[in-house]
């Protein structure tokens, strides 16, 4: 699901800044254009491995010390922050997106065989005074 800050209505497809691909469009694009072909890692260091321009035969050890540290889950992704796509992943964690406006986003939030988790906020929740 979207975050619950998720301002979006309808999903929005994420826009270069200038002539710099920013790390929303190239995992729009990846996931997008091969729905369950990629997993959240393979989106994520695929994107970390083009913006520092890896070359490919280092691809595989680069990889690995990638992961090796901490990395921020696919949950961070500003498709779900900012864009308003619901990320849905198989039973083999391939990844799809589905606009938050969608009748199908709706199926599979709804879906009592789901476990569906939020996208993180973008802004901390102020702590209530109870």
């Amino acid at each position: 699901m979207v975050a619950e800050d998720c301002s979006a209505i309808a999903a929005e497809i994420p826009a270069a800044k200038g002539d710099k691909v920013t790390a929303a469009v190239r995992q729009y694009q990846l996931i997008a254009e091969h729905p369950y072909r990629y997993t959240s890692d393979d989106v994520l260091f695929q994107v970390h491995a083009e913006r520092h321009e890896f070359p490919a035969q280092e691809w595989g050890a680069a990889r690995e010390q990638y992961f090796a540290k901490g990395q921020a889950c696919f949950r961070a992704s500003p498709l779900g922050k900012r864009y308003g796509w619901g990320i849905h992943a198989d039973e083999e964690g391939r990844l799809a997106l589905y606009g938050v406006e969608t009748m199908d986003y709706d199926r599979l939030a709804s879906d009592p065989e789901l476990k569906v988790l939020r996208a993180m906020r973008s802004k901390r929740k102020a702590a209530s005074s109870d």
